[in-house]
């Protein structure tokens, strides 16, 4: 008999509690000022869409643990948290990236220095719309600690799920500084795949698929044995959804990313890509890889010629193939797991889902 929920139901229930919280927000928010709701509805309109993978698999591991989603409807707003703990560190992101679009849309600190200048305010636009951008991401912390800590589930305070959020929580902000330093810092060509592994690891993969997991596992009862065989599946798991998530941002289709074509190369992003690309060109090339890499007039003719690179040098390939190994250890955890065939099927279409080559 099958233990998880359709993603359909998830989706619907962790929407309308988004929906909820933010709704009453807003009314508290307009008993402070009319002005707030310039705060709120930018906030509710970036959380309405979204892939919801963070919290399908939280609520995945509250089931596979043994939580009830009926005895325990909190979990809908524990998966609502960690939507929201996405949301601020995706504002946060564009910020730091400088980066205009997300999901085809402005990104929020965009949208705010747009609004800024169309209405002939006074100051610079700029800065306007980076401070209104970070408060509109630090609200979203915010209110993923409420909607969190209001859930009501039983085991909120046992030592096991308060490691496990803390660990969520802190370990993608180790993630983004490590990541920010990494662009801005000199890094021999033969150490970029290196430190690129430790970003994608604590920035994303383990905040985006392994901590949720383990976080709604725990909040389910799960005893240490369960925790570890979990953390064999959502480890690998979530770095071969990064791996193929950097992939795309030097090849895939803006009209699927949201994002313009070579994206990553225009940013001066330093991914395991990237690094496997340095250590295979010859030293006058790799320097004017180096050198190019997100340059303020990066021309796209010499983006062509860096994806023509990253192809012919192998590293594509070779990147593709440590793809496939992560997600070959991913699947091999979920055969390790003791569910229902119903289930197992559920989880293998979240592998696919997470890393296929046109998402």
């Amino acid at each position: 008999m099958s233990a998880l929920s359709a993603p359909t139901e998830i989706i619907e229930r962790v929407d309308a509690a988004l929906a909820e919280v933010l709704s009453a927000s807003a009314a508290d928010f307009a008993r402070i000022s009319p002005s707030a709701a310039e705060l709120i509805e930018p906030i509710r309109s970036f959380t309405a869409k979204g892939k919801r993978i963070r919290a399908l698999i939280a609520w995945w591991g509250f089931e596979l643990a043994g939580g009830s989603a009926s005895a325990e409807p909190g979990i809908a707003r524990v998966a609502a948290s960690v939507e929201l703990l996405h949301a601020a560190a995706l504002i946060h992101d564009d910020i730091i990236d400088d980066s205009d679009t997300r999901r085809g849309r402005p990104a929020i600190h965009a949208a705010y220095r747009t609004g800024h200048a169309e209405q002939g305010w006074t100051g610079d636009s700029e800065l306007y719309g980076i401070g209104a951008g970070i408060i509109a991401g630090d609200l979203c912390l915010v209110l993923s600690e409420q909607v969190y800590t209001a859930s009501g589930l039983a085991r909120l305070t046992t030592p096991s799920v308060i490691r496990h959020h803390d660990d969520f929580r802190r370990e993608v902000m180790v993630g983004q500084f490590l990541d920010i330093r990494l662009q801005a810092a000199p890094v021999a060509a033969e150490e970029v795949s290196e430190r690129a592994r430790e970003v994608l690891t604590y920035k994303s993969a383990k905040y985006s698929v392994e901590h949720p997991l383990l976080l709604g596992a725990a909040l389910g009862g799960a005893d240490d044995a369960l925790l570890g065989r979990l953390a064999g599946f959502g480890l690998p798991l979530g770095r071969a959804f990064q791996l193929r998530d950097d992939e795309l941002g030097v090849f895939g289709d803006p009209e699927v990313t949201g994002k313009p074509a070579g994206d990553d190369l225009r940013q001066g992003k330093k991914t395991v890509l990237v690094g496997s690309a340095l250590t295979r060109l010859d030293a006058e090339t790799a320097d004017w890889f180096s050198s190019r890499l997100g340059a303020p007039d990066l021309t796209d003719a010499e983006i062509v010629r860096m994806e023509e690179l990253l192809r012919s040098t192998g590293a594509l390939a070779a990147f593709e193939q440590e793809i496939d190994s992560e997600i070959a250890r991913a699947e091999a955890a979920l055969g390790r797991l003791d569910i229902a065939d119903a289930d197992r099927d559920r989880l293998a279409e979240y592998i696919r889902r997470l890393t296929r080559r046109s998402a």
